[in-house]
């Protein structure tokens, strides 16, 4: 990792943060609107439910970990359930790592949105892998959002959802409720557990910590006195921004054209 080419670095006051470029990936949140994308989101990074709703046009977060001395970035493209730029969401899904499709179980045009997007997902995927000749793992789960509600109110089968990943060792069901926060941790431990990542990533399985430590998280010995036996700890980026649409751009065309083997995305900046 001495090659500065090959490394992602977020600055913050005194402190540099230098990622491996082949550690950092993009988690793509897709469905349709009203569904909870936002809401297992806010989950996954805060631990948080909001009541009130508040439609998304597209949300960039970014979370670096410390895992047992290595470092890691994880970004999260929340996106809009409008798509109203089509062009943009394929640019999304070009750039995706991992995905999450979510559907609200109460919902039947939410699902058959699930069903699209997981086919157009797969077709992009498969184009740009028969340029770039890349793996054709593609780790996604379908996530059944809302299952707190009664099952008068449920519009789609267990059976369903499982069917659309049976046939497909890389992506995974899951029925969750982002309100009670039941089976959030285990779809997020499911997903990296596919994607080859630590599954130390997941949410209950790593010490929160707060932006006042990031002088001393990348170091390989980084301890908090009081938490003595954990070796993973995640960071939440408070200022990042999404990378342009441009710098995505050529981050794609330098896969297709083998410019270059490293993982290498637009930087961002902690202030």
């Amino acid at each position: 990792f001495q090659d500065q080419a090959m490394m992602k670095t977020l600055s913050g006051g005194n402190c540099t943060l230098n990622v491996p470029a082949k550690n950092s990936y993009r988690m793509v949140v897709l469905g349709a609107s009203r569904v909870g994308k936002s809401s297992i989101v806010s989950r996954f990074l805060n631990g948080r439910f909001e009541d009130q709703y508040t439609p998304t046009i597209e949300d960039f977060h970014r979370k670096v970990y410390n895992i047992r001395g290595d470092m890691y970035q994880l970004d999260i493209l929340d996106t809009s359930g409008n798509h109203p730029f089509p062009a943009m969401r394929r640019l999304s899904i070009l750039t995706g790592d991992v995905f999450i499709l979510v559907f609200s179980l109460d919902n039947r045009e939410s699902f058959d949105e699930v069903k699209r997007l997981q086919k157009q997902i797969l077709e992009v995927k498969s184009c740009l892998k028969n340029k770039t000749k890349e793996s054709a793992d593609l780790p996604m789960v379908i996530c059944g959002n809302k299952n707190d509600h009664s099952e008068i109110s449920r519009k789609v089968r267990s059976d369903e959802g499982e069917n659309l990943v049976s046939s497909d060792e890389n992506c995974a069901y899951f029925e969750v409720s982002a309100k009670k926060n039941t089976n959030v941790d285990e779809m997020f431990y499911v997903l990296f557990s596919m994607a080859k990542l630590p599954h130390e990533m997941s949410p209950a399985l790593h010490r929160k910590i707060s932006i006042q430590y990031s002088d001393t998280f990348q170091q390989k010995s980084f301890r908090m006195r009081r938490v003595k036996d954990m070796d993973a700890y995640g960071m939440i980026s408070p200022f990042a921004r999404r990378p342009s649409v441009n710098s995505d751009l050529k981050y794609i065309k330098s896969k297709v054209l083998r410019e270059g083997q490293s993982r290498e995305r637009e930087k961002c900046t902690i202030q």
